[in-house]
């Protein structure tokens, strides 16, 4: 199981790249990165093999509330290999349950994972 805190003064945004090693047949974390925008995020991505992302954002909402949804985003390029995107899609589910992550995203080219994409999926 992920673990996430808050503190009351300090909140760091915490993103996990979650990768499948074949060899192993294990999902392992490929990257840790801290208060990283998603745009950023992008260049640390390969631009060819699947991945999922675990990212917690930093929300305002109208109100002045601040809150931290944990989104998880499936990332499969469209050149990536057959095999490999079908693995990665048949593990979703059972990362995702245990992950405990309800809000999930799935995006198909890097540059559509932007901060107003983002937005405008938590509305």
């Amino acid at each position: 199981m992920l673990e996430y805190s808050l503190c009351s003064h300090f909140v760091k945004i915490i993103i996990f790249s979650v990768k499948i090693d074949r060899e192993k047949q294990l999902v392992t974390v490929d990257e840790l990165l801290e208060d990283t925008p998603l745009e950023d995020l992008q260049e640390q991505l390969p631009s060819h093999q699947p991945r999922y992302i675990i990212y917690s954002y930093k929300m305002l909402h109208d109100d002045a509330r601040v809150s931290y949804p944990m989104c998880f985003i499936f990332y499969t390029p469209r050149d990536s290999q057959m095999e490999l995107c079908m693995l990665y899609a048949k593990t979703r589910m059972a990362l995702q349950r245990e992950a405990d992550l309800t809000r999930y995203y799935e995006i198909r080219e890097l540059d559509e994972m932007t901060e107003d994409w983002l937005k405008e999926k938590l509305r």
